[in-house]
């Protein structure tokens, strides 16, 4: 249940960001004490998911990775084209 908590929350932090909020997938890949987040944008998005210097996508990863710490698992974000 709570990765399914988490996956909304990249999926809004990500719709939030970006100019085409319907484009926006997430699949979430669970392992026994890890949890990954492809995401998925349009291929115009994905400077603004990332950020200057990968900014944004490094404020996502910390965000998750407090959620994920909450569950005892650690988690990853990949930024999919």
């Amino acid at each position: 249940m709570e990765d399914v908590s988490m996956k909304n929350l990249v999926q809004l932090m990500a719709e939030a960001l970006v100019d085409e909020p319907e484009k926006v997938e997430v699949l979430v890949v669970e392992g026994a004490n890890s949890i990954i987040f492809e995401l998925k944008v349009s291929p115009d998005d994905v400077g603004k998911v990332i950020g200057k210097g990968g900014q944004t996508a490094k404020a996502m990863r910390k965000i998750l990775s407090a959620a994920a710490t909450k569950l005892n698992k650690k988690s990853l974000l990949q930024i999919v084209e």
